[in-house]
């Protein structure tokens, strides 16, 4: 009886879908090339540069390095549609004078 697993990591986890249609990582490595593994299923990226199930910072006030509310969604919803707001009204504007 053999230990070995049968699951084969370096191979495309779904065989219905050829690695071509997969598509790479794409992801830029130390030495400034382009990562040539896989991508996970339905993410960007490998295992390696963030595909990985759990990777990646927690949101708001769960990451650790959160400071203010400056850069929150929310908070950059809120001024993309004053800048909107204010090139309206420019635009009003010239058309009155």
């Amino acid at each position: 009886m053999s230990l070995k697993s049968k699951a084969k990591p370096m191979q495309s986890p779904d065989p219905t879908l050829s690695p071509s249609s997969q598509g790479r990582c794409g992801a830029k490595t130390r030495n400034g090339s382009r990562c040539r593994t896989w991508r996970v299923m339905g993410k960007r990226r490998c295992r390696m540069h963030g595909g990985a199930p759990g990777s990646g910072a927690p949101k708001g006030s769960r990451n650790g390095s959160y400071k203010h509310s400056g850069f929150t969604c929310e908070a950059i919803e809120e001024r993309r549609a004053l800048r909107e707001m204010v090139a309206e009204f420019r635009d009003m504007a010239k058309a009155l004078w």
